[in-house]
């Protein structure tokens, strides 16, 4: 059975509903009669040839396909107020940037690349999203993000037609608060048997190359924590809990906001940045600028 294309308005109704939880609420958000909500709620149900909504007491509660639908209005109406915003923008002298940063990129090398981009002539205004790798992918494929900065490569034979350009390639160094400096930083990297480390999780491409390192030392570590997000592995490594591996370039940056002082350096062990967008060659000024800082060698360890 063939069903008409839906129709925005009533999709948008649709998109309101499934926020307020009721068609009373949506109405009054909307500023429209309860009739003319549920009529053209039914309207939209009948054109998709679908239930959007059970009912569960007072409240209305999405079926399998209503939290489908609502997905893609989520983006529909996303790109909706992004374009307004980008054509508002288009009148001044501002470029927008919107950005990805993976949850697994050093917080303290998203700010120095990004800040590249805010040193333009035209002023920059920076959108910035943080999220898993794939997630981001998938925002960028659908043009929700001009770029995404990641600690890994696209892998090979994905159906997403993105590109990954390299960024940094840099060594490693383990660091940590005075203190662990203290007791564990003599006869590096030997000294390290035994001592209290924060790492990535297992998902995190960093990971491998560490714990291949230590097998190849003879090392085993106190494992004391593992941590999705870098931030947060950084902010316990300033409390004390651990000793942790961070790129050599960010040594300053790291002494000079979290204490965290060298233990030794581990050259064997890489870390890649890479900046992911729609087209092989980039066209956005703001990631054109960090691309041209980079192969300059203007940022630390690149």
């Amino acid at each position: 059975m063939n069903h008409s294309p839906p129709n925005f308005r009533h999709l948008y109704y649709f998109w309101v509903v499934a926020k307020e939880g009721s068609i009373t609420r949506a109405a009054e958000r909307l500023g429209l009669a309860i009739q003319t909500v549920s009529t053209q709620l039914a309207q939209l149900e009948v054109s998709l040839g679908k239930s959007l909504f059970t009912q569960q007491g007072r409240r209305l509660t999405l079926t399998e396909a209503g939290r489908l639908a609502l997905s893609y209005a989520d983006q529909i109406f996303l790109l909706g107020e992004q374009m307004q915003e980008a054509l508002a923008e288009a009148d001044s002298a501002r470029t927008r940037l919107t950005v990805g940063i993976s949850d697994s990129l050093p917080k303290l090398t998203a700010y120095r690349l990004l800040e590249i981009a805010t040193q333009l002539p035209r002023p920059v205004r920076l959108v910035c999203y943080e999220g898993e790798f794939d997630e981001l992918l998938a925002d960028l494929a659908l043009h929700k993000l001009d770029v995404v900065l990641t600690d890994r490569a696209v892998r090979s034979g994905t159906t997403l037609r993105v590109f990954s350009h390299l960024l940094s390639d840099s060594e490693t160094i383990v660091v940590g608060a005075p203190e662990l400096v203290k007791d564990w930083g003599a006869e590096f990297p030997r000294s390290l048997n035994g001592a209290p480390f924060l790492l990535p999780t297992r998902n995190n491409a960093l990971r491998g190359k560490i714990d291949e390192w230590f097998e190849l030392q003879g090392v085993r570590p106190d494992v004391v924590g593992e941590f999705e997000d870098n931030a947060l592995l950084n902010t316990f490594g300033r409390r004390g809990l651990g000793l942790f591996f961070a790129p050599a370039a960010l040594a300053h940056d790291l002494e000079e906001q979290f204490n965290a002082l060298l233990v030794g350096r581990v050259p064997q062990v890489r870390e890649h940045f890479y900046a992911v967008s729609n087209e092989r060659k980039i066209k956005h000024p703001a990631v054109e600028a960090i691309l041209s800082a980079v192969y300059k060698g203007v940022l630390a360890g690149t």
